[in-house]
């Protein structure tokens, strides 16, 4: 099972999983809820969702805590990335928020923008046992976003050694995995380490 109620992931861990023969399930199509997220880290949070999960389903169950973090702005949003874009999961008003501070901060010019997103991966099974797996991906932030393709920050990110953002990419290019893809992604980067611990491999 999949622990989390937002469809972009879950479409992306989707296809992470499609090449194992895993075919998951939503924490949301089995009516299961979401926990309140305390952790002070990714990590904690991954960790917390997916032991809610297990342990509510009686089946292994696979988390994500991921966000942006920008340098200028002392790593925020970070863990707070979904709050930033509000109860109605507004990204485009949460981007323009950082767009925001970034000019009130002089970070106007590319390499004063750097960013990076983090992936916190945790699989948690019912008697307790938990994996956990941590990917990250680097670079700077554009403004006006670009792109309509992915979800989030997804649009405003640019990776380094990239000319798309991750909102111009697509599926193949931003997470697909090898030979596919080039495992691109905070998100991917974090499946390759499930993957060989929990899966056999990639």
């Amino acid at each position: 099972m999949i622990a989390t109620h937002n469809s972009g992931k879950m479409r992306e861990m989707r296809e992470l999983l499609e090449p194992f023969d895993v075919a998951p399930v939503a924490a949301g199509e089995l009516g299961i809820g979401e926990p309140e997220e305390t952790g002070a880290s990714f990590r904690e949070n991954a960790r917390i969702k997916a032991e809610a999960a297990a342990k509510a389903a009686r089946l292994p169950a696979f988390a994500d805590d991921s966000g942006i973090a920008v340098d200028a702005l002392g790593g925020a949003p970070g863990i707070h990335s979904a709050r930033w874009a509000g109860p109605n999961r507004d990204f485009a008003t949460a981007m323009g928020e950082i767009n925001r501070q970034l000019c009130d901060r002089g970070a106007v010019t590319p390499q004063l923008r750097g960013a990076h997103f983090i992936a916190a991966l945790c699989v948690a099974w019912p008697d307790g046992h938990v994996e956990e797996f941590e990917g990250r991906v680097d670079g700077r932030l554009v403004w006006p976003p670009r792109g309509d393709k992915g979800f989030g920050y997804d649009p405003m990110f640019l990776p380094n050694g990239h000319d798309l953002t991750f909102g111009e990419m697509t599926s193949a290019e931003k997470h697909g995995l090898p030979p596919r893809g080039l495992g691109l992604s905070h998100r991917a980067r974090a499946f390759l380490k499930l993957a060989e611990a929990c899966l056999g491999g990639s």
